[in-house]
């Protein structure tokens, strides 16, 4: 059967949880104890070596072992004091090493302290730093009698590529993973290895070669996925090894460092991760069954976030990646506005450290206890996990060492093809991803699909048809033309996997060009515009509501639009939003904090449901008194808008901290309602980083040095960002602003909001004459909307309800 979008396509980490199940047995029993079977890298190993964490640089005993901007200290005593040190001599921090004799050092803070180590670490994060690459660093065990002494060493940076002979000397086994052939008794398990990276760590990767019935004999296109879920799990697949070995590649599944039964220890999106990602792409690479020995990158979520951290690093065995569903700013993701998200991220970040603590996967014990000495030995480190959620949780202002995570600063280094797709409405990523697609300038292809929509919407068919193009013309290099067989059944796995029917993939868009014009196809191809923004995705008249498939698109060659022209929309007074012209009547509206709403989301009773063609929702509204709200008169004719936007208000509040969320939606002719999109901000964050905004985009440092608490009482300028949007209004229908508490208008993020000792304070939004609040949004001309709006309910991610008018409180 195809399953293209399997079980593991799960929520990735919302309240509901990932959902593992029993593992099966995984019938290892009579299997050697390393179970890579490599030919190259350090010695497996032992019970007692916590992890073949990399070359020893110390004495005998303790063990001294750097990494990618960590270093990893074992065989000390238990409760040993390890003390790292610079080049100068200066002490940087001390580790109290856990039961095990370990520690590891990856963050130090700004004064020299002495921490727990591990899962105990309390660590200082204001002025703190990353461990930072350089030479001459050594660790000391001061409570050895004599003091022992590291011999100085090195700290690795990213750049610090290893000699070639760590990628040539290993070799990797698969299995078959049948389609329609039939394998007999094979044993998944005979398809895991490990790979050794260039600190000795080892990674566990699982490797399966497409169906010969169906593609025929190797070599074979290869791509990697690459995640801390399960995706070297020998007995699951993760969706997107799931899909590309479907369409005929073969697939390798990694797990990072401190996951699984990989060696090492996690972190979220460190630079270790991304040099590990070079080294399993140039390794890989160099196998026999990789055609033409370059490798593509597949994922959603965290396996499509990981592959842009990996491409930056630039493998020269790298052929293209193709992120679906991604996130930009990692700190900003967990703080949106400036705000902790105590939601989704809050429950992923938990999630992450209780999958990454030893035997926090269930497979890993089946394997463990059949004999995989390897996988035993690096559970052991997973003691030296800190708590992130605690840790990032305490990061209240963006370290300026976040910007080596951040996304945005880092796409432009990217010089392979990027595909990434992504939705607006995005319940658990949101839609931040499409500020930063213009960033990829130094890509050698582009290709982005924008729509509304979903987390797992980059695996439907509305974009999967242009996931395999790309993916055939950058990493098969050949002519796109899906298998028949695939086709057939790739239609009945999209309605099971959807919950409707009537799905299935685009027809072959290159079929006109013989399979030897390979040039021709691909020049076609390119030749073709960037970016298609789709429209309407669940209200498609011929498929069921909720359907993810789309009504009408426009392509454009950027994003966001070059097209795109401002318009203001002035704050005026009986709620009206005023287009273009500074209402010449001034006035102040008032609302009071809800403290309910940020723990309040849009569904209702049964929950997320992740998968469901339409969701159930409950969609509250504040009370009275607890929001402004603002609406157009009904547009003249259609209106569509594509790209970001801000709403900029002149603020004031009883209290000296409050959180703001900006929320748009329609009011259609029929009297719905239907959200598109929310902004966020923490008012003592409204200061703008000029450098790094635009006319549309707005990005705020967030830095301790700027933040600027409100004087009560005092009317202060504060932009509020609106994340990308794709949306049109139809005459007759109506834009509405509302200006709440954030809450209530999202899936999955939930607010951490003041709770003012029990109090509820006004806040106070003016309007018209020298202090003219306002929406600035982009308008893009020439783009044909159909006639008919679309039901409510049927769009995916934007829940709709009855339209009920509230009146603004005038402030005094």
């Amino acid at each position: 059967m195809l399953a293209l979008v399997s079980v593991g396509c799960d929520d990735d980490g919302s309240s509901a949880g990932r959902q593992e199940g029993p593992a099966p047995d995984a019938g290892l029993a009579d299997a050697a104890p390393d179970q890579g079977g490599l030919d190259a890298g350090p010695p497996l190993a032992d019970a007692g070596d916590p992890g073949d964490v990399g070359p020893d640089a110390g004495p005998e005993g303790m063990q001294v072992r750097p990494g990618v901007e960590t270093v990893t200290v074992t065989g000390v005593e238990a409760g040993a004091l390890v003390t790292l040190y610079n080049q100068a001599g200066d002490r940087l921090v001390s580790m109290k090493a856990d039961a095990e004799g370990q520690a590891h050092f990856a963050y130090i803070p700004a004064e020299y302290t002495v921490l727990e180590s591990g899962l105990g670490a309390d660590i200082p994060v204001l002025g703190g730093t990353t461990l930072k690459a350089g030479d001459g660093y050594v660790i000391k065990d001061e409570t050895a009698s004599p003091v022992v002494e590291s011999a100085p060493f090195r700290v690795l940076d990213v750049a610090d590529v290893p000699d070639e002979s760590l990628y040539a000397g290993q070799t990797l086994h698969g299995i078959i993973d049948p389609l329609i052939s039939n394998v007999g008794d094979q044993d998944p398990n005979e398809g895991f290895n490990y790979i050794t990276m260039r600190d000795g760590v080892k990674l566990g990767v699982m490797v399966r070669l497409p169906d010969p019935a169906l593609y025929g004999p190797g070599p074979y296109p290869t791509v990697i996925e690459y995640s801390g879920y399960a995706p070297s799990r020998p007995d699951r697949k993760e969706p997107g090894t799931n899909i590309a070995s479907s369409l005929g590649f073969a697939t390798v599944a990694v797990n990072m460092r401190g996951t699984g039964c990989s060696g090492g220890v996690f972190d979220v999106f460190n630079p270790a991760q991304h040099a590990d990602g070079y080294d399993l792409v140039e390794v890989v690479a160099r196998q026999d069954f990789v055609l033409g020995h370059r490798v593509g990158m597949v994922g959603l979520s965290y396996s499509g976030i990981a592959q842009l951290f990996v491409a930056r690093t630039n493998p020269p065995s790298l052929a293209a990646v193709t992120p679906l569903s991604v996130i930009a700013d990692p700190w900003q993701e967990q703080w949106p506005g400036g705000i902790y998200n105590q939601g989704f991220t809050r429950s992923w970040l938990e999630q992450r450290d209780s999958e990454a603590a030893a035997g926090g996967q269930s497979w890993t014990h089946d394997r463990i206890a059949a004999g995989d000495t390897t996988c035993a030995a690096h559970q052991r480190l997973r003691s030296q996990n800190i708590d992130f959620e605690a840790f990032l949780h305490a990061l209240e202002f963006y370290n300026p060492d976040a910007r080596d995570r951040s996304l945005p600063r880092l796409v432009h280094e990217i010089r392979v093809p990027v595909y990434l797709t992504g939705a607006f409405q995005d319940e658990q990523t949101g839609a931040q991803f499409g500020n930063m697609l213009d960033h990829f300038e130094n890509a050698a292809a582009r290709k982005f699909i924008v729509f509304n929509g979903r987390h797992p919407d980059g695996y439907s068919p509305m974009v999967l048809t242009r996931w395999f193009e790309f993916l055939e013309f950058y990493v098969a290099r050949r002519v796109p033309r899906l298998h028949p067989a695939v086709r057939l059944l790739g239609g009945q796995e999209f309605s099971s996997t959807f919950g409707v029917e009537g799905l299935e993939f685009e027809p072959d868009r290159f079929a006109d060009f013989a399979n030897d014009d390979y040039a021709g196809a691909l020049a076609a191809y390119e030749a073709e515009p960037e970016v298609r923004v789709l429209f309407e995705s669940g209200a498609r008249p011929d498929t069921e509501p909720g359907a993810p498939a789309h009504r009408f698109e426009a392509a454009f060659d950027r994003f966001p639009p070059a097209e795109a022209v401002g318009h203001s929309y002035y704050l005026g007074p009986q709620g009206t939003l005023v287009p273009d012209a500074v209402p010449a009547e001034t006035g102040a509206d008032q609302y009071r904090h809800d403290p309910d709403a940020g723990t309040k989301t849009f569904f209702g009773p049964r929950g997320y449901e992740l998968l469901a063609p339409l969701w159930d929702i409950d969609w509250t509204d504040f009370g009275p008194g607890e929001q402004l709200a603002y609406a157009t008169e009904p547009f003249a004719e259609d209106v569509v808008m594509v790209g970001a936007g801000y709403a900029e208000l002149y603020f004031a509040s009883e209290a000296d901290d409050a959180n703001i969320q900006v929320t748009l939606s329609i009011l259609s002719a029929a009297g719905d309602e239907t959200y598109i999109t929310s902004g966020w901000l923490r008012a003592g964050h409204r200061y703008v980083d000029e450098a790094a905004s635009d006319e549309f985009r707005v990005e705020h440092s967030f830095r301790l040095e700027d933040f600027e608490p409100l004087v009560p009482g005092v009317v202060v300028p504060l932009k509020i960002a609106i994340p990308p949007f794709g949306q049109a209004f139809r005459a007759g229908s109506r834009l509405r602003l509302t200006i709440t508490t954030p809450g209530r208008n999202h899936g999955t993020w939930e607010f951490e909001n003041p709770t003012y000792d029990g109090t509820r304070p006004l806040h106070t939004v003016h309007r018209g004459g020298p202090l003219a609040s306002r929406l600035y949004l982009p308008l893009v001309s020439g783009i044909e909307v159909p006639a008919d709006p679309p039901a409510c309910p049927s769009l995916r991610g934007q829940p709709c309800r009855p339209y009920q008018p509230q009146e603004n409180q005038p402030a005094p």
